[in-house]
């Protein structure tokens, strides 16, 4: 849970594409925070912590892909502390919480990213993103559509279950992303990159790179989108602010909106996109002007799209 950094943050001023607010300073929770609502009145709620870990009442398809890594923290009597808020955005929060036994021992940090309900605003962008994407009945269907409460509610927890199912997908073909730890509801439990003190790993965004390192992360992020490309994905949001800096290298966040390239009819034109904002960030700060378009032309090719479609 170590982060290196090797580049010197900068602020910047965020451009209008971004739907998320600022980096938040780490925010510790007064007191004793209350997960679930049922501290300090209810006697199966755990003697000390938040909430019990909600890894042992999931479903399999509900936890990460094995093998499951040795920091994860699976014991029955895990308990959860949320330990403060890391980021707010319009359709999830980010927050830190803090895995382990009782009785003082050391836990695990975790990120928990919750959808918001239907009572706030919330995936104003999903028309297309959710093209291709269908729930089997069709009274939901309709919800979702008309954007019901009951719809918007929905629509949160498919988004967190597609972005679960993205991480675990990508997350097993080798791709760089956080492991996912599990789902459940509208919370996607996450791998936390930052330092054992809680700070997160700097978004991409906040550092400045140049000559080598520049290159260096360029093409180590190219090869991350090949990942991607190889299963038929595109990001579908991909920016310099989706991007976490970790010891050194890239990784890819903020996935709800994973693309199907093929099954989207929208999917060649979100492709070209990611790159192209990708690109503009890179360029603008010294990669050769030529290597975006090369980099489109190679994740077409292993998407099997076709060179000139979208």
């Amino acid at each position: 849970m170590h982060s290196s950094r090797s580049t010197e943050p900068v602020r910047r001023r965020r451009p209008r594409f971004d739907d998320d607010e600022p980096d938040l300073p780490f925010r510790p929770i007064p007191g004793a925070p209350d997960l679930d609502g049922r501290a300090g009145h209810d006697p199966d709620a755990p003697p000390e912590g938040d909430r019990w870990s909600t890894w042992s009442s999931l479903p399999a398809g509900a936890r990460g892909p094995r093998p499951w890594p040795s920091w994860l923290v699976t014991d029955t009597g895990a308990v959860d502390r949320d330990r403060g808020v890391l980021k707010t955005g319009k359709e999830a929060d980010v927050h830190l919480v803090e895995r382990g036994l009782p009785g003082g021992r050391p836990g695990v940090l975790l990120a928990a990213k919750r959808y918001r309900d239907g009572a706030h605003r919330m995936f104003h962008r999903d028309a297309g993103y959710l093209e291709g994407r269908r729930v089997r009945r069709s009274r939901e269907t309709r919800a979702m559509a008309r954007r019901t409460a009951v719809g918007r509610e929905l629509i949160a927890g498919q988004w967190a279950a597609a972005e679960f199912d993205a991480l675990s997908r990508l997350h097993t073909a080798g791709a760089p992303v956080p492991y996912p730890v599990s789902c459940d509801g509208t919370e996607v439990l996450l791998e936390f990159l930052g330092t054992p003190e809680g700070v997160a790993a700097p978004r991409l965004a906040a550092l400045r790179p140049s000559g080598d390192e520049l290159t260096g992360l360029w093409d180590a992020l190219a090869g991350a989108l090949g990942n991607l490309a190889d299963l038929g994905y595109a990001h579908g949001d991909l920016s310099a602010y989706n991007v976490l800096v970790h010891g050194g290298q890239p990784v890819l966040i903020d996935l709800p909106q994973v693309v199907d390239v093929v099954g989207n009819p929208q999917g060649p034109s979100f492709l070209e996109r990611d790159v192209r904002r990708i690109g503009e960030w890179f360029t603008a700060r010294g990669l050769a002007a030529g290597r975006p378009a090369e980099l489109l032309a190679d994740l077409r090719e292993r998407a099997r799209l076709g060179a000139g479609e979208g």
